[in-house]
């Protein structure tokens, strides 16, 4: 039988047999340490958008079409009922999508998918309501039974319209001034260093 000794020195050329072969393997465990993605680190709220031009228009959409969809859900009895419904479906309509616009710029989560061309997103948002705003209005105008709740949702409809309006000419000329800018100083700096690669290539001396 095996003493003692000879035991213990058998395990400890076993124990460095092993750590010379896991140190020449090329597969060696890894010891960083893994972090975990943070979804939402990005996201903060963008207090200069909310006091720009656009985000206050966004907040006052927003509140008008509230108020108007509040106005119009207080009639209980219509005949006919086609302008209210219409007012009805164009208020929420616009309460919701200008709602998740303005979350989306606010939280900055436009920058978190920029593929998307969000100023011609909201463009097209705010051309639509200007347009089904009016035109609700003006068929709730022109369909009311004089009852407080219809006359006052007119009114509001009339100035979440302009509202609308106001937001979609700022958008229009925010992106024609967006696509009039010059682009010839960045060929001009092309050229330049186009031109100084060329003058290094030609000042090196030949080699004989």
């Amino acid at each position: 039988m095996r003493t003692t000794e000879e035991t213990e020195g058998f395990d400890a050329e076993a124990s460095n047999t092993s750590m010379i072969s896991g140190a020449s393997s090329p597969y060696q465990p890894t010891t960083e340490p893994v972090h975990a993605r943070n979804v939402f680190g990005g996201i903060r709220c963008d207090v200069h958008y909310l006091k720009s031009y656009f985000g206050i228009l966004k907040v006052v959409e927003v509140v008008l079409s509230l108020i108007g969809f509040i106005c119009i859900e207080t009639i209980m009895m219509c005949s006919p009922c086609g302008g209210v419904y219409f007012f009805e479906f164009v208020s929420c309509s616009a309460f919701v999508v200008t709602g998740v616009l303005l979350l989306i710029f606010c939280l900055n989560l436009h920058t978190k998918v920029p593929h998307v061309n969000w100023s011609l997103t909201d463009l097209v948002n705010t051309a639509a309501s200007t347009f089904f705003f009016f035109l609700s209005s003006l068929v709730l105008a022109c369909m009311n039974h004089n009852s407080g709740a219809e006359i006052a949702a007119v009114i509001f409809g009339f100035m979440v319209t302009g509202a609308y309006g106001i937001n979609t000419f700022l958008a229009v000329r925010k992106m024609r001034l967006g696509n009039s800018c010059p682009r010839a100083p960045q060929t001009s700096d092309y050229m330049r260093a186009r031109t100084a690669s060329r003058g290094e290539v030609e000042a090196r001396p030949e080699i004989a």
